[in-house]
């Protein structure tokens, strides 16, 4: 596992609009896909959080399996989800989403203080 992004896959993730992540409970269950919003931010990390809060499915089975994929732009990229509840990540996932998603009605959802403990930075693997 590599810490840090190829340039090519930042771009990827910056120019999405969406992206889907695909995650499962357990290493033998059925995989499950979500829609998602990705940000990157000033520092290059790769930042995601859910607006429904914790007991979101996609959200639940990353934290019982972090290894997961997201599908962007026709390539899926293997990554690995890791807690990002330090305040400068949370603040970069707050400040990032606001300028890339700063015309959409959903924005303030995630900003809402009990969605912040869910922000993930993902590491590519």
């Amino acid at each position: 596992m590599t810490d840090r992004f190829s340039p090519s896959d930042l771009e990827l993730l910056r120019d999405s609009e969406e992206v889907e992540i695909e995650t499962r409970a357990a290493p033998e269950a059925p995989v499950h896909r979500a829609v998602i919003w990705i940000v990157v931010d000033a520092a290059d990390r790769v930042l995601i959080r859910t607006w429904k809060g914790p007991h979101t499915r996609w959200y639940r089975e990353v934290q019982a399996q972090p290894d997961c994929r997201l599908h962007a732009g026709g390539r899926a990229l293997d990554v690995r989800a890791v807690p990002a509840s330090d305040p400068d990540r949370v603040e970069g996932y707050s400040g990032a989403v606001q300028r890339k998603y700063a015309r959409s009605r959903s924005t303030p959802s995630m900003l809402e203080p009990q969605v912040l403990p869910t922000t993930l930075e993902l590491l590519p693997r």
